[in-house]
This record gives C-alpha cells, sequence and structure tokens, in this order.
C-alpha cells in the first residue's frame, strides 16, 4: 500500500483538540510539512506554547489514528514533532492615530512669551486652511483658557465605545485643551509631580481631537517631570524652542535644545523663534529699537546649525490681545498679524522637511543605565 500526504490528513482528521472541541486539521495545527518515505510518516504540529499540557494527548491520538486509519505496518510512533505557531506581531495604533504632526513649543526659561507664541502660531496656522490643537501641558500655570478669552469654558464629555472622552474646547479655529478648564482660576495647583503628570496624561490619552494636521504643545518653561512624560507618550514631529535675544535667555535657550538633541530624547529641533527680538512704537512702525539686544537667535541658531524661524517684535497690541483673549495673528494687516503668519508659515516648512528628510517619530525609551 502506498501513502500519500492527503490519507495522512484525513486521518488525522479524527483527532478531536481536547480544548477546543474541533479536529485538529480544521485548527491549522498540522503543519506543511508532511513527509513519507516507504512505510515512514513524520510531520509537525503546531501549538501556542511548548509547554502545552495537550501536547503529549494529542500526539498520541495522532498515532492511534494514523494506525487505526491508515494501518499498522506504518511507522509513526517517535515521527511526530512539536513546533510553536509564530506569534502575530499586532501594529501598535498611534494613541492620536488622526493627528499627522505634533510639535513642541519650548523655552529653556519663564518669561520670553513662549504661551503667546503658541497661542498666535496656531491661529495664524488656522487662518490658512489647517486643522489645528492647542493642548496647554503647563499644569501648575495653565495660560491658554486665558489667552483665548475662555476661562469659563467647561469641556464635554462624549461616550466613545463605552468610554468617556473630553471634547475639546474650539476657538478661532483651533482646538483647545488645559488643565485651567478644570480647576478655579482662584486656586493654586498645588500637585506633586506624578498627580501632574498623571493629569496631562488624561488630557492626552481621554481627549477627542479629531483629525488635525498640527498639534501644538505649549510646553513649561525649563526641563522636568512634564517634558519627559510628554516624550514618553506622544511621538513628537518636532519641537519649537523660544527665547529672547540676551545672553540669559539665549544661554537657557541652548540647554532647552541641548534636551530635544540628547540621545536619549532626540527629538528634531525645527528651529529657534526670537521673540521680542525689537520693540516698535505704534505711531513709528517702521522704527526697531532693539531693547533686549539684536540678533542674539540668530547668532544662536548658526551655532547650533538650527533654522531661526521668526522674530517676533515687542508691539503693545500684543500684550492687549494676549491679556483680552484676542490673539495679535488675528490681525493679518497688523505688524505682529504678519510677523505670526510668516511664523506659521515657516514651521510648515520646517515639518515638510523634517518629514522628508527624517524617519517616522517614535516614543521616547529612556532607559538608566
Amino acid at each position: 500500500m502506498s501513502f500519500y500526504p492527503q490519507l495522512v490528513l484525513d486521518a488525522l482528521k479524527h483527532v478531536v483538540h481536547p480544548g477546543k472541541g474541533k479536529d485538529i486539521v480544521s485548527l491549522g495545527m498540522v503543519e506543511d510539512d508532511i513527509r513519507i518515505d516507504g512505510k515512514r510518516i513524520s510531520f509537525s504540529l503546531l501549538f501556542d506554547r511548548a509547554n502545552d499540557p495537550m501536547v503529549t494527548p494529542v500526539k498520541k491520538a495522532c498515532v492511534q489514528a494514523i494506525e487505526t486509519y491508515i494501518g499498522d505496518g506504518v511507522e509513526i510512533r517517535g515521527n511526530i514533532f512539536v513546533k510553536v505557531k509564530p506569534r502575530e506581531v499586532k501594529k501598535e495604533t498611534p494613541l492620536l492615530e488622526g493627528v499627522k504632526n505634533i510639535v513642541a513649543i519650548a523655552s529653556g526659561k519663564g518669561g520670553v512669551g513662549k504661551s503667546t507664541v503658541s497661542s498666535n502660531l496656531a491661529v495664524a496656522l488656522a487662518q490658512q486652511g489647517y486643522r489645528v490643537g492647542l493642548l496647554d501641558t503647563d499644569v501648575y500655570g495653565p495660560s491658554v483658557p486665558k489667552m483665548f478669552a475662555t476661562e469659563d469654558a467647561r469641556p464635554y464629555l462624549e461616550k466613545v465605545d463605552g468610554k468617556d472622552m473630553i471634547l475639546p474646547v474650539e476657538k478661532y479655529g483651533v482646538k483647545l485643551l488645559s488643565i485651567g478648564y478644570f480647576v478655579s482660576p482662584e486656586d493654586a495647583v498645588v500637585w506633586r509631580g506624578a498627580m501632574a503628570t498623571n493629569a496631562l496624561k488624561q488630557l492626552i490619552t481621554d481627549a477627542l481631537w479629531g483629525e488635525l494636521d498640527y498639534l501644538l504643545l505649549d510646553l513649561p518653561p525649563g526641563t522636568s517631570d512634564i517634558h519627559l512624560t510628554l516624550v514618553q507618550t506622544l511621538a513628537l514631529t518636532g519641537a519649537v524652542v523660544v527665547s529672547t535675544p540676551q545672553d540669559v535667555a539665549l544661554a537657557d535657550a541652548r540647554k532647552g535644545i541641548s534636551m530635544f538633541q540628547g540621545e536619549q530624547i532626540a527629538v528634531p529641533v525645527l528651529g529657534l523663534v526670537e521673540n521680542m527680538a525689537w520693540f516698535t512704537p505704534a505711531e513709528l512702525p517702521e522704527n526697531k529699537y532693539f531693547i533686549f539686544g539684536e540678533g542674539g537667535c540668530k547668532r544662536l541658531a548658526e551655532q547650533l546649525n538650527v533654522p531661526l524661524l521668526g522674530q517676533i517684535p515687542i508691539v503693545q497690541s500684543i500684550r492687549e490681545g494676549g491679556d483680552a483673549g484676542t490673539p495679535s495673528a488675528l490681525q493679518e494687516d497688523s505688524v505682529t498679524g504678519q510677523a505670526f503668519k510668516a511664523l506659521a508659515e515657516a514651521v510648515v516648512e520646517a515639518v515638510e522637511k523634517r518629514n522628508r528628510e527624517l524617519p517616522e517619530t517614535k516614543v521616547v525609551q529612556i532607559t538608566r543605565k
């Protein structure tokens, strides 16, 4: 009698897996490696793991089925091997799947106008037709609600797949989220580091941002737990560092750039923004007074080989707009409106260049040596 693979498979269809109640052929447990050499038959069985408790009883049942349905003369004992099924590697879905670019707006020190730049950049991008979100990550000193005159806003919740998701506040075409929407403006946020980072994670993971071209992250000044939490939670497209021209601010800006460019963080620095570059009186719009020094950020950008994305002058309307919740970028024909429009265009160009030339961003894995 001659043997052939289908005869073996037909015999093995009589072997039912004790735990799954189906035959091992339909379960895909018989490897496609049946070998027949005269009366000798060999093949492999696929199990989820090598120490599966069903290995021995299934092998015995296979021997019995082969001998019963093919014949006693067949040589099968000792010729059934066990293999472990290769595990399917599930492709992880990005945390914010609908967000194309995540850009951190950072500064080495406080008081350089980082939140002003973040707010106006968000508005300028929205005015150019981009879908924009702005996340205020400064848990201890949130400023976005004030910048957009939304202090009294309270985000709604929407249930998605059984989970309550936070709907960002919207104004001037920008989706906004801040811890300031969940605490009283008069109350100081006194939280330990872990509480602050957990609150920030919840703002990120439980927010329903939808489809965005740009999600801007308004970072707190310096380098802290918040910064590490962000790079370990989100894959940042890049970072924009804001500074003023004077030496003390530039020294801290250098540290901020160094943090992003460090070996463990390795987030691309898209460029540097010089805020308060010069003072221009409203009645003398052509005049420039370099009260904090001239060209400091330009020199730093050249030294560190990063682009200078823009220079924003000191104009009274910027301060007034920030206090009133009407960002200066809304007045596109003004001096500051033109400056923020140019900055938005430069950021878009820098992001597109980064996406063309550098690999896709990954969440940072920080390890201790």
